[in-house]
This record gives C-alpha cells, structure tokens and sequence, in this order.
C-alpha cells in the first residue's frame, strides 16, 4: 500500500508534536512557504492520495447465503424437506418462510463493520487552503501530501494531521478524537514525546474541528497515517465475536439434533428388529419422531420474543441495532462508560464560589437556572451577602455567553464555562441583561491562550460615568493572582493572600472542578477604552469559581442499580485525572479512587493490565488503543463487556467488546455504525434499564423453550412407546403432530415473549455466559412434563379406542388433549420455581389469555370444520369427550406445581439460579 510511506522512511525520527517545527520541514524537505506544484505531484504519486481506504466487501449473495450456515438452520431445512415429502406443503412454507425471515434479519444486519469505516470517510475534511509555489490555492483534500502548508481558520475542518507553527488564539474541539468535549487551545511548542492524543498541543489531527482562531501548520500524516485513519485501520481489523445467546443456540440445536438422529434411529431398529414392523412402516414412524421432536416454531419464538425485547428497549431510549444484542445485554457483567454527556449532561455548573472567608455551594444540575446559595448544610439569602453579589455581578458581566430557554429546555450560546457563571448569576437573582442596562460595557480585551485571560470596562448608570467605571477580569486563577494586589473582605481591603488562594485552588482542583479567578479595579475618570497596560496589575480579587460537569442524578441511581445486579461499573473517560475521580467518587463506584491513566496504562504488558482492570474502576486520559486493550483484557477475564461512546475515538472498543453502545444526540455516525445500541437521550440509565430488558428477554427465552420442547418431547415419548409395546396405529400421524408444534408455538408459547420483568431481575449476578440454556432443574422438567403429556394422551387414545371408537376419532381426542396439556402447562411456564397459584399467576399476563382463546377457536376449527377434517383425518367429537380430556389435561397443572414445592422446599439452592423465587 502506497499510503505510510513517510511515516515508515521517518521510523528512526521523533514524534511529530517532541520535534520543532523547523526540524521538521527539515526531515520532509519542505519549508514554511509550502511545496511546489512538481514536489507535491511527485509525493502524491509516491504516497497515494489523502483519504482511507474502501473495506472490501463480500458480495451480497454470499452474504445471504452465509446467513443459512447455522446448525439449527440445517434442522429448520431438514424439518421442512421432511413436511414437503409428506405432502403438507402448508407447513413446509411456514417453516422456510421462519428460515428466509431469519436469513433476511441476519443479511440486513451483516456488514455493519463496512459501515462504520464509511461513516469515518465521511468525516474526513474535503477541501483544504495550502501553500504551494509561494501562494495560497484551495485544492482538493485528498491531494494534501507531507510537508504541505495548510492553513486553517474557525469552522474549518482539518484535513490531515499537522505540526502547528504559527497560530493566533487557536482552539479546536477534538472530542472525536479523545471524547472530551472542551476545546483545546493549541500552541506552537513542544510536548514530551509520549505525551498522550488529548496533551499534544502542538498538534492539529485530521476530522477535528477548529471552533476559534487561526493557524497554520505543515502536513505530517495524510490517509490510514493519521490518528483517525489508525482508528479506521483498528476498526476494520476488530472481527465481531458472535453473541452469547447464539454460541448456546447453536450448541442446543447441536445437541438437539444428535438426540432427534438416535432416537429416530432407535425407534427404527426397535420396530423392524424386535417387533416385527416392516421397514416403510418404521421410516415413517422415525420421521414422525424427528417431526415430532424438532421445535420448528422455536427460531420464530427467539425472533419474536428478541423483537418485542426491541420495541420495550425503544420505549426507554435503548435503539437496538443487532437483534440477538438484546439478550446478550441480559448477561453484562461489566459496563465501561464514556462520561462526558453519558454519565454526566455535557453541562458546566458552577459548584463553589470562594471569596476570603466563605465557600459558597450552588445547588442544581446543567444550565437549567433553578437552585439555592448554601454555605455548608445552611441555605442563605443571596442578596444578603454582598461580596458573593459582587463576585457574580463581575462573573456576569465580563462575559461573552449567553442562556436562551427553548422547548428542550436551557441551552447556552458560547463557552460553556461562561454559560455555567450566567446560571450562577440566575440563581442569585442577576439577570445578565438587566445587569449590562445597569453597567455598560465600554470595551474589552477577549480572552487569548496567550494571556489567559479575559478584561471587560464598564461604568454605571447610577452614577456619573466620569465617577464610576471598573475594570472585571477573569481567567486562569494563577495569571489573575499575578495581577492582584490586594482582596476585597466583607467589609475592607487587606494585602493579597496568595497561600491561601493556591490552598483553594488545590482544594477545587482535587474535587475535580474547573476554577477560574474573579477579580476588578477601579478604572481612570472618563476611560473608554482598554489596553493591556490598563490591566498589568493593581486589581482587587473577589474570589475563585469551581466549575464542574457534574454526574446526573439518574446516572448515580443507575449505577447503584447495577452494582446491586452484580454489573461492575468502570468509567473510561479522556478528561483528567483529578475530574475522573472526582465524578466517580459521587457516582459511588466500587473503587472510585485508584484512577489509570492512559500514559501509565501503555507502559503495562498485557498480563499486568489484566490484573488490574480486576481492581481499577477509573480510566483518564486513554487512546482508542487503550481502550480496546482494556476491553481485551476485560474479555480474558470472562467478562461480557458493554461499552458506551460518541466519538470516532470509540468506534474500535465500540465493535470489540459485546454491546456496543453509541450516544443518539451527540455520537458521531462511526460510533453509531459500529455499536449495536445507541440510546436516543444519551443516558446512562437507560443502559441499566435495557440490561434488566435484556435480562428479560433471556429469562422468556428459557420459558418458551422450557413450555415448547416438553411437547416434542411428550409427543416423541407417544410415538416411541406405541412402537415398543406394538400398537397396530400410531396415536398421532406426522401432520397431525406438525400442527401441535406450529399451533402452540405460534399461540401459547409465543404469550410468553410478553411475560414482564420478575421482581428481583436485577438483584441476581449475571448469568454465566458460558451456562447451558438447559440446566439440570430444567432437563428435569422437561423430562417429567414430557412423560405426563405421554400418558395422558396415550391414555385417552386407548380410552378411546377400547371403547369402540375408530382411529380417527381417537386421534382426535389425543391431539386435543395434548393441546389441552400445553393450556394448562401455559400457566406453570410463567414461573420456573415460583407458584403460579395466585392472581397474578393466572392474570398477570393479559397475552397468554388471549393466545389461550385464540388457540381454542383454531382448535374448534381443527375438530369440527370440514376442510380441517380433511387435511388432518379428524373428526367431531362429543361433550363427554372434552370432559375427559379437560379433566386428564389438567393434571399437569397441579403435579408441576407439586414438583415446584418440594424443589422450593428440599433444594431451595435449586431456586436461587432460576429467574423467579
């Protein structure tokens, strides 16, 4: 590949952004006034052109036919070869319809690799203003080659990643790169060179957005070279692990089809060997066993019940993406988080305010303006405390923000440091316009990375402006101190203390909290404008802001919801070490205090790394390597991973872990392409609420399979014993049974998809992903059920026909009775130990009732209406008939029920696996 070639020629070279600029055009044979047009053309000829490289796609008809690759599939296909030989061409349909709907799912869902890699592309800047034969040209991004000049100016885009040389209030948002949403300011010097992605100042990394300033800088890396084109390169090398619940499916149908095959094979050998059945007589006999024992509805029923799993999560802001990602969400057993805009709003509120002798706390969350002053655990009037007024009248004031109030709520328009001190000034009463009618601005000098700080000149309306004009300045605490010659009290001046202002800027910092310094002078009689000498020194400070982003209130119950669950939470974030803490320490994770960072993650082999995700919840500063590295880890340990994400940045540990989950409002579409949930309100807690759905949906899975293969198993059992002990005629013909399976599948067994949550779904651990679908208890059930349908039908068919009826009423009378079995089983189904003898038990589930009235009529039309007695050789039966069998069916009802008690009562550790106790 032509792509790399200067980033392998320079290999013995340093990192772009541990070189100066000079050194730099030096080793690409460029200079600051740019390439010429030959230079250029040469490179791009030699180094191929500046966009990622298009994944090679597979063709769309090997795509569905790989869909048909499962061995459950096979027996689907078997099942339906077998209905179509039999001449019932009905089912035959059904069947493969349920195979093509499935193939169709999976082709749809396939490739999404492909388009998260697209989605990337996309992002890529498409045109960029360069430097070439000493004059400025816009060309095509994608003809950008090393050593290029570009330029760059606000809202741009940039096209490659560049070694800044020159810039001029320069800021640019790289959370799509490193996830942390506030702007970067950019400067021109070196940094160490292993400086991690978010701490190379120096540099400007291809896709990102310059939000303030100008620059320019010389091209570096263009293509898969680039920061982004090496995610790109991670995403499209990450294969997808298949889920949890499709690892036990496929190893179920497996084992299901071993067991159908030997019995089937049994049967045939008892009956021609032992008992004399001719061979024609005994193959249909073992294709009624295999039609008999094959769940042909069961692939439908995970479908279905995987879709309502869907439309339940949608209605909490959980957009699955990939079906079977439904269930897998039941089995997490760690959750790692973004925490800009997941955990918490992407919301700067102003927490503290410190002025010489008092910490004040705002309450409240975001820009939305509603809270109270507290001085520790004491609520206090605002106005009431004058220096507090004037430190937010300065706030307000030196300020270039502004808040609007829409349908959505508060938003604010400019820096969100800014909009935080406005919300500051609400909640104590100071309204941002009325403030600037009573103390116009006059000028200002705008807040620039090289002086740190912002000075606005104001005079009063309450005064003669010749009288009363003052000098506000904010900015970064330790440049504003430099400024200060004294601080104001309650009432006097006094000499600056600057120990006690490092000691709180320390205190706010180790909270996490953002801080910048307030301070003013008096300005000269009849000053107008503002020049840098006018604010050198001689101001007054008024105090100190701690700003913070602070957790949602719905986050920290979330979290605490999930520890309950057994779901470690680990926060992966590329804000600081200190904020990273700070949050997690109010979110209450399991150890809010040891933080890794990504600089002394890279320095840990593997091993080293695996042990510490055991013990570390709270990552700082990380790569997107480093975050597919500790999913790796995580995933050695046996963990069933989800991960949550908004940027590019995320889109590789997005596709490795399990469930990939992407941010709705603010992710970008890689992130969204490679996950298989987005949450459309960018909320933590609706991760905990699609697990418990998840869970859900598992626990209804194992119900419909624990109510659907007792019938094949009762119905082979039927068929095996009227072989072994002779019968003249089978109590059940092959289409007769395929109606039973498709019948209650499609009716009964399908009810139990709606089944609601259990009321302690979230206080159990996560299940083992590795546990068969099929315990112990479970087999056991299956079992026992399968011999009491056996014998109640076996039972009413030499009822029947000792009784002197014909076959075909016998027949009858056993496939209803069977029908009436899974009626009544139905309600033992909801609970796999718990008692269904309550009302809740028989009501709680307004579908089984319907699906239990729906198969009652379908079942008068198979017994009485003449074209069903026809196709399935039935025939009417009478009143006594139905007593019978209702009486015999009902059984079941109470001896599972029985079961259930002395398994609550003898082996109560039995109940403490099962999904109800």
């Amino acid at each position: 590949m032509k792509n790399g070639h200067h980033q392998q020629s320079t290999s013995s070279f340093p990192p772009w952004h541990a070189e100066t600029p000079e050194h730099i055009t030096e080793n690409l044979k460029s200079s600051f006034e740019g390439l010429s047009e030959p230079q250029a053309q040469e490179r791009l000829n030699r180094d191929g052109p500046n966009k990622l490289p298009e994944a090679k796609r597979r063709s769309p008809l090997v795509r569905f036919l790989y869909q048909f690759h499962n061995v459950l599939v096979y027996v689907l296909l078997i099942a339906c070869f077998t209905t179509a030989i039999l001449g019932h061409w009905l089912d035959a349909g059904v069947i493969l319809g349920v195979v093509l709907v499935n193939a169709v799912i999976g082709f749809i869902q396939e490739g999404k690799a492909e388009d998260a890699l697209k989605a990337i592309r996309q992002m890529l800047s498409p045109n960029a203003l360069v430097i070439r034969n000493n004059r400025q040209m816009t060309i095509p991004a994608e003809e950008l080659v090393c050593g290029d000049v570009v330029m760059l100016q606000s809202g741009d885009k940039v096209p490659a990643d560049l070694r800044l040389f020159k810039v001029k209030s320069f800021q640019i948002n790289e959370a799509v790169l490193t996830g942390e949403s506030v702007t970067v300011e950019k400067h021109t010097d070196t940094v160490k060179s292993d400086a991690i992605l978010g701490d190379r100042f120096c540099m400007a990394f291809s896709g990102t957005l310059v939000t303030h300033g100008q620059a320019s800088g010389i091209v570096v890396a263009t293509a898969s070279d680039t920061e982004i084109g090496r995610i790109s390169t991670l995403v499209s090398e990450i294969e997808h692990e298949t889920t949890p619940l499709l690892i036990q499916m496929s190893r179920f149908a497996r084992w299901l089809t071993a067991w159908i095959l030997a019995i089937a094979l049994a049967t045939f050998a008892i009956g021609v060997f032992l008992r004399d059945y001719s061979a024609t007589q005994m193959f249909l006999a073992a294709v009624s066993i295999a039609v008999a024992a094959i769940p042909e509805g069961l692939p439908a029923i995970m479908t279905i019940t995987l879709a309502i799993g869907v439309q339940r999560m949608a209605r909490r802001n959980a957009i699955i993406r990939r079906l079977p990602a439904v269930e897998t969400l039941g089995s997490v057993s760690v959750i790692c988080t973004d925490k800009t805009g997941t955990i918490t709003r992407n919301e700067m509120t102003a927490r503290s305010i410190v002025t010489t002798n008092t910490l004040y706390t705002l309450t409240g969350t975001g820009y939305d303006p509603h809270g109270v002053v507290m001085v520790g655990e004491q609520t206090v009037p605002a106005d009431e405390q004058p220096l507090l007024t004037e430190i937010i009248r300065a706030a307000v004031l030196c300020n270039d923000a502004s808040l609007e109030q829409n349908s959505h709520g508060w938003c604010v328009h400019g820096d969100p440091m800014e909009g935080a001190l406005l919300v500051a000034g609400l909640k104590t009463g100071q309204e941002q316009d009325t403030e600037t009618k009573q103390y116009p601005r006059d000028d200002l000098i705008p807040f620039e990375s090289e002086h740190r700080f912002m000075a606005t000149l104001h005079h009063s309306h309450n005064h003669d402006h010749s009288k009363d004009s003052f000098i506000f300045v904010k900015g970064a605490p330790e440049r504003v101190l430099e400024m200060c010659e004294q601080q104001k009290t309650d009432s006097s001046l006094e000499q600056v203390d600057h120990q006690f202002w490092q000691q709180q800027i320390e205190q706010l910092a180790s909270q996490g909290q953002r801080v910048l310094a307030v301070a003013y002078k008096p300005a000269r009689k009849g000053q107008k404008e503002l020049r840098f000498a006018d604010v050198e020194e001689d101001f007054i400070m008024l105090g100190l802001f701690g700003l913070i982003d602070p957790p949602r209130e719905e986050a920290i119950r979330a979290v605490n919801k999930c520890k309950q669950a057994g779901i470690r939470v680990k926060m992966i974030t590329g804000d600081h070490a200190m904020t990273a803490k700070a949050i997690a320490q109010r979110l209450k994770l399991l150890n809010p205090d040891d933080v890794l960072t990504g600089q002394q993650l890279q320095h840990l082999t593997d091993k080293q790394l695996q042990n510490e995700v055991d013990n570390v919840d709270v990552y700082a500063r990380v790569s997107p390597e480093h975050k597919v590295r500790l999913i790796n880890a995580l995933k050695q340990k046996r963990s069933i991973v989800a991960m949550t994400g908004d940027g590019v940045n995320d889109a590789p540990a997005l596709r490795r872990c399990d469930v990939g989950t992407a941010m709705g409002k603010n992710g970008t579409e890689a992130a969204k392409e490679a996950a298989e949930m987005v949450l459309a309100d960018d909320n933590f807690a609706s991760i905990a609420y699609a697990v418990e759905e998840g869970r859900t949906v598992y626990d209804n899975l194992k119900k419909a399979i624990l109510f659907i293969l007792p019938t094949s198993g009762g119905v082979s059992l039927c068929i095996i014993a009227a072989v072994a002990y002779g019968f003249h005629q089978l109590p059940l013909t092959p289409v007769q049974i395929l109606w039973i399976n498709m019948i209650t599948t499609v009716t009964l067994a399908l009810s139990l998809g709606f089944e609601p949550p259990e009321s302690e779904v979230m206080k159990r651990p996560p299940r083992d992903a590795d546990e068969p679908m099929l315990d112990t208890l479970l087999t056991w059930r299956i079992i026992f059920v399968s011999f009491i349908l056996m014998c109640g039908t076996l039972g009413i068919f030499l009822w029947e026909t000792g009784n002197g009826q014909s076959v075909d009423y016998a027949r009858t009378a056993a496939v209803n009775t069977l029908v009436m079995f899974e009626i009544f089983y139905l309600f033992n189904s909801r609970y796999i130990t718990g008692s269904v003898f309550s009302w809740e038990g028989f009501t709680g589930n307004r579908f089984i009732l319907l699906a239990i009235a729906v198969l009652i009529v379908f079942q008068l039309g198979f017994t009485y209406l003449l074209p069903f007695q026809l196709l399935f050789s039935t025939t009417a039966i009478n009143a006594n008939t139905w007593f019978n069998i209702t009486l015999i069916a009902s059984s079941v009802l109470f001896l599972v029920e029985l079961e259930k008690y002395l398994v609550r009562r003898f082996h109560p550790n039995r109940t403490k696996s099962a999904d109800n106790i």
